[in-house]
């Protein structure tokens, strides 16, 4: 200012002055006199700083629900929960899963000690109980889940049974008195189980039919077995799903259409002509894997000729037994599946998720399966009376193949968008034995899938890393909140994204693995990671460790807390 009070400069000038600084010093510019702030808070000024500090492709437009470029700028740099607060180390092994309770207040872990831990969150997390589950035979926790009004805990592990054989098995605990109420078996125990009601559960079993062909049967259980009357049905079968070259279903999980209310994702934004291109993963005529049923007639015609040829010696020689057994276990599945019921109630019903395959042991598929009101009661027929002895085996609805090895999947808190952490194959590849599955890439792809439109949204996110090879591969969990995407990788760092602009926030620290992620639904700013290193660490924003350290409330400018944790 000059000695009258007029600027010495335009504003103009200045703008173009303030667009070669950097954030944090436009901000201590805006401190020296009025004319600065009002340039330092323009529009303009901060939309150029948000795509070039953070990289944002420039065709990608602002989040429809911020108000301004300074606060958006402001939201992903001071609300993402990247300060580690506390570290919990009451577990003796690997940590290998966390769950929210629907209302935040608790959380539960699992781990290979063996171990399902319940925790208060408070601002001090504490533990509130622990049960070890090594009496029942268990070799280890592995996944955990709250009901919907958070009276019980689904908890599931590996059951060691005799000859040291494997499988699983599913405790439901309560949440009043921490008494186990029922256990069922699961099997493979990768299925791991989850609520489909407040009182019952989904479990699978698993059914040899040949070298590598097999069923898996998704049960229905009451959670409350031991106390159920003799004539209450207490279990009932959901699905029976025929499974071909040594794939099962895994990682059985509960979509609730009812409950989709988001916007759609501006993920999608970009060069239309771009190699990944959206699929659509609806079964339909052109599909080879999954064939709706066709006349009984027809298919026991086309299954004898096929014998016959083969007791003749008239197929092709170099066919080998396993090609042989798939092919006649597709051909005993077409008219012996049931095709998917449609519902005819106005209401929106729920999808069944879990992982599956067609070509190899590796879960490379995931199947959708609409689950209808009258299904969701153990009441009515066990074990499937009244079904056409024909139609043993239930179809699809849908499939989404990824064209890789899937090791994790979330839903957004809505329950719309199914991310999806895979490692692809490499490109062209194709599984000529099922026990040979291709190699796996190292980097980590989260996909991201919409429930509502059966499409994949393009743009899949990439900056963690896994290392073990496909028969070594285990699960990674993430987890979505209305905001952000989490996920653990193997090189030791837990991975936060932000679910519009596609880009990658924060890297969060471990020692070890980082096994598995958790959002608190009721408070995004809160996110919980848990290693191999044996350690739970608990991450908040920079806003809420200000906040909760401020020794009295008052409002601290921007630039501060920008310039003491620049990066």
């Amino acid at each position: 200012m000059d000695e009258g009070g007029t600027p010495l400069l335009p504003d103009c000038l200045i703008y173009q002055i303030f667009l070669n600084l950097g954030p944090a010093d436009v901000l201590a510019a805006g401190l020296v006199c009025r004319q600065w702030q009002a340039v330092s808070r323009d529009e303009f000024l901060w939309r150029e700083q948000f795509y070039r500090y953070y990289q944002v492709a420039r065709d990608v437009p602002r989040h429809p629900a911020a108000t301004s470029w300074y606060e958006e700028f402001r939201r992903l740099y001071d609300m993402v929960p990247c300060v580690e607060v506390q570290t919990l180390r009451e577990h003796s092994d690997q940590v290998l899963h966390l769950s929210f309770s629907h209302s935040g207040y608790q959380f539960a872990s699992c781990s290979k000690d063996c171990t399902v831990k319940i925790w208060n969150n408070d601002l001090t997390i504490s533990l509130l109980h622990s049960a070890d589950m090594r009496p029942y035979n268990w070799s280890y926790t592995q996944f955990s889940q709250f009901n919907q009004d958070d009276s019980l805990l689904l908890a599931s592990g590996v059951f060691l049974g005799p000859h040291n054989s494997s499988s699983g098995e599913i405790a439901v605990i309560s949440l009043d008195s921490f008494a186990l109420l029922s256990r069922v078996r699961n099997k493979p125990y990768d299925v791991f189980g989850c609520w489909l009601t407040e009182t019952s559960l989904i479990s699978g079993n698993l059914h040899r039919i040949g070298d590598i062909t097999s069923c898996s049967v998704l049960w229905l259980n009451h959670a409350f077995q031991d106390v159920e009357s003799e004539n209450v049905n207490v279990v009932k079968r959901l699905f029976k799903i025929q499974n071909l070259n040594a794939s099962t279903i895994r990682t059985v999980m509960v979509a609730d259409c009812s409950r989709f209310d988001s916007p759609d994702l501006l993920l999608d934004a970009g060069d239309p002509a771009a190699p990944h291109c959206c699929r659509v993963f609806d079964l339909g005529s052109d599909s080879e894997d999954e064939v709706a049923a066709p006349a009984p007639a027809h298919t026991k015609e086309g299954l004898q000729r096929f014998l016959d040829r083969m007791l003749d010696g008239r197929t092709q020689p170099q066919l080998s037994e396993r090609v042989l057994e798939t092919r006649v276990a597709k051909l005993l599945a077409q008219g012996h599946t049931k095709p998917p019921e449609r519902s005819t109630a106005s209401t929106k019903n729920k999808y069944l998720i879990f992982t599956t395959g067609c070509l190899t042991y590796s879960p490379h598929q995931i199947g959708i399966k609409q689950i209808l009101p009258h299904q969701m009661t153990t009441a009515g027929p066990v074990l499937g009376e009244g079904r056409g002895s024909d139609a043993f085996f239930d179809a699809l609805d849908h499939v989404i193949d990824v064209h890789g090895h899937i090791i994790g999947m979330g839903l957004s808190p809505d329950n719309r968008y199914l991310y999806v952490n895979s490692r692809a194959w490499p490109s062209g590849a194709v599984v000529a034995d099922p026990m040979q599955p291709p190699p796996i890439a190292e980097e980590i792809d989260l996909l991201v899938f919409d429930l509502k439109t059966m499409r994949e949204v393009r743009r899949a996110l990439r900056a963690h890393r896994a290392y073990t090879p496909n028969d070594e591969c285990f699960f990674i969990f993430l987890d979505v909140s209305r905001d952000f995407v989490a996920s653990g990788a193997e090189d030791r760092h837990g991975y936060i994204w932000d679910r519009h602009y596609n880009i990658c926030l924060a890297k969060l620290r471990h020692e070890d693995v980082v096994n598995s992620v958790a959002f608190s639904p009721q408070e995004q700013e809160l996110l919980l990671t848990a290693s191999d290193d044996a350690t739970i660490k608990a991450w908040r924003s920079p806003r809420t460790v200000r906040i909760l350290q401020a020794p009295r409330p008052r409002p601290r400018p921007f630039f501060s807390w920008f310039a003491s944790q620049r990066r």
